[in-house]
C-alpha cells in the first residue's frame, strides 16, 4: 500500500524563542537549523527576518539546508496599502527563503477588535499578501491565527479567509490553535469539517499549542481527520505552556499504528537513533536540565524501578516498554533504590560491566548495604554512578587512584576590577597520589560562568584543576546539574547532594553524597563523580 505524504514544518527557531527566558545566538539558530536537516524535517522555519538584529543575521548568513525547505515568517500585509508597498512584507520577502509564511486572522473578533479593521479589509489582505508573495516565485503558508476559536464564532468567515488564501496560491493552509484551548476531539471534528468545505487535506496544515496539555494529541487528531502537515518545535518549545513537541511526535507517526503504515514522513526509521542526541543538545544550549520524564527521550523514559518490573524486563522487555529504547537513541536504566530486588541488582551491575553470577552471596550484601545507606539519605534510584562504586566496593573492584587529605572552601564578598560586589568562593583540595601530595585551588569563577559562583563549583573546579597523571582523563569532565534536598528536619537536618556529571563522549552520570554538611555531601558526590569517570575511561592504578 502507497503511503501518503505527511509534512513536518518546524518553527523551533521561531516560536520556539518566542519561550520565556529563551534567547537563541547566531551560532545557536544554524546548529539547530543543521541538526532539523539532518533530521529530515521539511520546512525549518528561521524567524521573522527584521524583527531582530539576531534573525536578520541568520537571514543574512542563511545555512545551508539539504532537505529542509528554508522558511521566513512574516504576517500580511497591513490595510491601506498594497502588499507590494507594505515594507514589513518586503522586509520578509527580501530575506530571499524559498518559503514564506504569513500569520493572518481568521477570527472575527480579532480583526475588528485587534486589528480594528473591517472582515472586507482582512479578506483582502490575506488575498493580495499571498497573490504578491506567488508572484514572487515564492511558496506560501497562511498561518490562521486562531482558527479553531474563529471557526466556532463564526465558521463562514474563518473558512473564507482559508479559501482565499488558497485561490491567491497558498501551498498551504495551517489551523492554529493560537490559544492552546481547543481539545483533540474538537480538532478532529472541526479538521473534517473544513476539509468537507472544499479545502483539500493535502494542502491542510495544523498548528496546535499545549496550553492544556494535549498540543501532541491535537496534531494527531488532526492528521487522522485529513491534515497533512505537522507544525511544531524541538522539545515542545514555544511561549505559555510550549508548542507541539515534535520529539514526541516523530517517532510516534514512524511506529505507532495507523500512522507508520498510513504515512510517509520522509524521516527514515534509522534516524530515530539521532533523536535523544538532538532532543539534548537543545536543552545543552539552552543551559536548561533535560525533562527526565519526557516521553521517548527523557533520561527516565525506559527506567525500571520496581523489583516486579525489573524482573519481568530481564525476561522480555516488550512487558513494561512500548518500543525499544535504543531506537530513539535512548537507553533502559534499572536503578537500585530500597525497592529493588535481585533481577534489579543483577542489571545494573550487568549494565556497568560488572559480573557477578546468579546466586553469589554477595549480591545479597550488596542489596542490603544500597537499602542500608538509602535509610540514612542516600538515593541510588538517581545517581548510578554513585551505586557502581558501592557495587564494587563490595566485591573489591574499587580502584584507590587518590587519597583526599584534606580541602576547604570560603565565601568571600568583596568587589570586582568593575568595582561591583560580588560574591566569590575559593576552594583548596590536598590529594596523595602514588606517594605524591598535590595541593590544588580554584575559585569558583575557574573555567565556569558567572552565573557559577557558588562553593561547589569552587570545589569542583578545585578538584579538576590538577589531578597529577590523571589530570588528562578528567580535562573533559564538566557539573551540568546540582540538586540539594533536606532528607530530614530539625537543627542536624541530613542533607543529599545529587550532581550530574557530562564529559565530550557524550556520557551523562550523577553521583549522590550525604551529611549534615551540605559542602561535605557535595564534595562525596564530586569525588565518587571523578572516580566513576576514572574507572569508565580505564585510568591505571
Amino acid at each position: 500500500m502507497t503511503r501518503e505524504k505527511l509534512s513536518l514544518f518546524d518553527t523551533t527557531l521561531r516560536d520556539g524563542q518566542q519561550t520565556h527566558g529563551v534567547d537563541f545566538s547566531l551560532d545557536d539558530k544554524q546548529r539547530i537549523a543543521r541538526a532539523l536537516d539532518e533530521l529530515g524535517l521539511d520546512y525549518v522555519e528561521g524567524g521573522w527576518p527584521g524583527a531582530n538584529p539576531t534573525d536578520s543575521d541568520f537571514f543574512d548568513a542563511a545555512p545551508t539546508l539539504s532537505r529542509a525547505t528554508f522558511t521566513a515568517f512574516g504576517m500580511t500585509k497591513r490595510a491601506g496599502r498594497s502588499a507590494a508597498n507594505d515594507e514589513v512584507l518586503s522586509g520578509v520577502l527580501n530575506a530571499g527563503t524559498p518559503a514564506v509564511c504569513l500569520v493572518g486572522k481568521s477570527h472575527e473578533f480579532h480583526v475588528t477588535t485587534a486589528l480594528g479593521i473591517t472582515l472586507d479589509e482582512n479578506r483582502e489582505n490575506i488575498r493580495d499578501s499571498f497573490s504578491h508573495i506567488v508572484a514572487q516565485g515564492r511558496e506560501a503558508l497562511f498561518d490562521a491565527e486562531h482558527f479553531f476559536d474563529g471557526y466556532k464564532s463564526n465558521p463562514d468567515y474563518a473558512l473564507a479567509c482559508l479559501h482565499d488564501a488558497l485561490d491567491a496560491g497558498c501551498r498551504w493552509v495551517v489551523l492554529c490553535d493560537t490559544n492552546g484551548g481547543t481539545l483533540p476531539e474538537e480538532i478532529g471534528r472541526i479538521v473534517r469539517e473544513v476539509i468537507a468545505s472544499g479545502v483539500p487535506g493535502e494542502k491542510l496544515g495544523i498548528h496546535t499549542h499545549n496550553d492544556t496539555e494535549t498540543a501532541v494529541a491535537g496534531s494527531l487528531a488532526a492528521v487522522e481527520a485529513g491534515a497533512r502537515q505537522i507544525q511544531g518545535t524541538l522539545n515542545g518549545l514555544g511561549e505559555r505552556c510550549g508548542n507541539a513537541n515534535l520529539v514526541s511526535i516523530i517517532p510516534t507517526l514512524l511506529l505507532k499504528e495507523p500512522f507508520a503504515s498510513q504515512f510517509d514522513t520522509g524521516i527514515p526509521v534509522e534516524k530515530l537513533a539521532d533523536l535523544t542526541r538532538i532532543s539534548r543538545m537543545l536543552d545543552d544550549i539552552l543551559n536548561r536540565v533535560p525533562n527526565r520524564h519526557a516521553a521517548y527521550v527523557g533520561a527516565s523514559a525506559f527506567t525500571h524501578k520496581a523489583g516486579l518490573h525489573a524482573s519481568a524486563i530481564l525476561k522480555d522487555p516488550t512487558t513494561y516498554e512500548h518500543v525499544v529504547p535504543e531506537i530513539v537513541g535512548n537507553a533502559r536504566v534499572v536503578p537500585m533504590s530500597n525497592q529493588a530486588g535481585q533481577s534489579n541488582l543483577k542489571k545494573r551491575l550487568d549494565e556497568a560491566g560488572i559480573t557477578v553470577e546468579k546466586g553469589d552471596p554477595r549480591l545479597g550484601m550488596i542489596l542490603d548495604e544500597i537499602k542500608l545507606r538509602e535509610d540514612q539519605g542516600f538515593a541510588y534510584d538517581s545517581a548510578r554512578g554513585s551505586f557502581e562504586l558501592v557495587a564494587r566496593h563490595i566485591l573489591g573492584q574499587l580502584p584507590t587512584f587518590f587519597e583526599v587529605e584534606r580541602y576547604r572552601v570560603t565565601v568571600e564578598k568583596r568587589r570586582n576590577a568593575k568595582g561591583e560586589r560580588i560574591t566569590v568562593s575559593e576552594a583548596v583540595v590536598v590529594v596523595e597520589i602514588a606517594g605524591e601530595r598535590i595541593i590544588s585551588a580554584a575559585d569558583s569563577f575557574f573555567g565556569e560562568s558567572e552565573a557559577d559562583q557558588g562553593p561547589v563549583h569552587a570545589l569542583s573546579a578545585a578538584l579538576r584543576r590538577d589531578l597529577g597523571r590523571y589530570q588528562d582523563y578528567i580535562d573533559d569532565m564538566k557539573l551540568v546539574d546540582f540538586k540539594v534536598r533536606i532528607t530530614n528536619g530539625g537543627t542536624e537536618a541530613v542533607t543529599r547532594v545529587l550532581i550530574d556529571s557530562e564529559d565530550a563522549h557524550g556520557r551523562r552520570w550523577s553521583t549522590v553524597g550525604v551529611s549534615e554538611n551540605i559542602v561535605d555531601a557535595s564534595f562525596q558526590a564530586l569525588k565518587d563523580a571523578v572516580v566513576w569517570k576514572l574507572i569508565r575511561d580505564g585510568a591505571p592504578v
